[in-house]
């Protein structure tokens, strides 16, 4: 079935090796992308707005190139890729983070002139994108949310202050990595920082705050047909920020309550019609123990080196996907699998968290396998530490990194 009759569609020829185009290639998820698809031979050219990019210096990387910061210049990046593209050829171009994904989704009907696009159409990515949407669609179709409020201006609040009990947790409709987002515990302090928010973003969520009992998300693979074709289910143990962030250490799981979060994750991404790759995030409410919506991150996600290792490879399946048009479903996994992110994550975590003492043998357990750290492809390990010399005058990094 051809996902997207719009979009290029090449058949690779038998014994013909594929070319894929990975984007970001500082971040550890495109890391995990280029290992999985050039360990089975994929010629893999990597992107990224510095040279200085940790997916660069691994043996997988068999290209590399230099793009305009898309957040900056995303025009000037658009035409540097298609550039690219019209130059080489490309079989399946593979977004990761969202500085790439808005201008690529933004231009997809050109792009598509030139390579095939790992993502679904922009009218679906829309609705995991923003915030607002997959909740209406959540909230629609009875998946269990927080008591969601939609802002749009100052004044909406002061119409619903009566209905807002606190804490409550302020939410950029559309964002990523937690930034943005915060906690108040008086009307006063909400509007101060709604404020704020709104300054910077057009729409934000107001939230009732989830008293936390767990947190974990389910990652998966959806296909032409919106439905589920690739499965892990993953429970944060430790994150930066601690109080709510990317996990940096995270572990594999099969529960009841996994169940049932697996459940109204596949209902939520079927109603969206969704393709690619998803990951629906859940709090455990600690008042009743039932598994609430957090958000969508339709995207890869920065612990998939953890879903590979657990025997689910998502970007070798998502490739098979986008080009051959489906994959054999493989919804089984390893349980008690456990990954960490050392490089900053675990180090930011062990600075911010108390009782450091007590945590340092954790910090030092070198045993759990790594999201960037590997004895088998070291290099990207030297590339982190060179990105770090790179960005270490750059404010606008640093903000980034300590979710400024």
């Amino acid at each position: 079935m051809n996902l997207h009759p719009k979009r290029l569609t090449r058949k690779i020829k038998m014994n013909e090796t594929a070319n894929i185009f990975v984007t970001d290639a500082q971040m550890r998820s495109s890391l995990a992308v280029i290992r999985s698809l050039g360990k089975r031979g994929f010629k893999v050219t990597a992107g990224e707005e510095t040279r200085f990019a940790t997916g660069f210096f691994s043996k997988y990387c068999n290209n590399h190139v230099v793009y305009p910061p898309p957040l900056k210049q995303k025009k000037d990046f658009i035409e540097y890729l298609i550039a690219t593209l019209q130059k080489n050829t490309c079989d399946l171009l593979i977004p990761v983070a969202n500085p790439t994904l808005e201008p690529i989704i933004e231009n997809e009907k050109e792009l598509s002139q030139y390579v095939n696009i790992a993502l679904p159409p922009r009218e679906t990515f829309m609705k995991g994108y923003d915030k607002q949407t997959t909740l209406k669609i959540a909230l629609g179709n009875s998946i269990p949310c927080p008591k969601t409020h939609f802002i749009e201006h100052l004044d909406d609040i002061y119409n619903i202050e009566d209905l807002l009990e606190y804490p409550q947790t302020i939410k950029p409709t559309i964002s990523f990595g937690s930034r943005g987002f915060d906690t108040c515990n008086s009307f006063d302090q909400l509007i101060e920082k709604a404020e704020r928010s709104l300054s910077n973003y057009n729409t934000i969520l107001l939230q009732e705050y989830i008293p936390n009992g767990g947190e974990f998300g389910v990652y998966t693979l959806f296909n032409s047909c919106s439905r589920p074709c690739a499965l892990t289910v993953q429970k944060r143990l430790r994150s930066y920020p601690i109080s709510g962030g990317p996990s940096t250490l995270r572990e594999t799981f099969h529960t009841e309550t996994s169940e049932i979060a697996v459940n109204a994750a596949f209902r939520l991404l079927n109603a969206m019609k969704w393709v690619g790759v998803a990951m629906v995030e859940f709090r455990i409410d600690s008042r009743d123990g039932i598994p609430k919506l957090m958000e969508v991150n339709p995207r890869f996600w920065g612990s998939l080196a953890l879903s590979i290792q657990a025997g689910v490879d998502f970007p070798y399946l998502l490739y098979k996907q986008f080009i051959d048009g489906d994959v054999k479903p493989v919804l089984d996994y390893k349980d008690g699998v456990k990954c960490r992110w050392l490089l900053p994550g675990d180090i930011l975590w062990f600075c911010s968290a108390p009782n450091k003492l007590r945590n340092l043998p954790k910090l030092l357990d070198f045993r759990i396998k790594d999201d960037i750290v590997s004895f088998t492809d070291p290099m990207p390990t030297f590339g982190f530490f060179t990105a770090v010399a790179r960005y270490l005058f750059d404010l606008d990094m640093w903000k980034f990194i300590f979710r400024r």
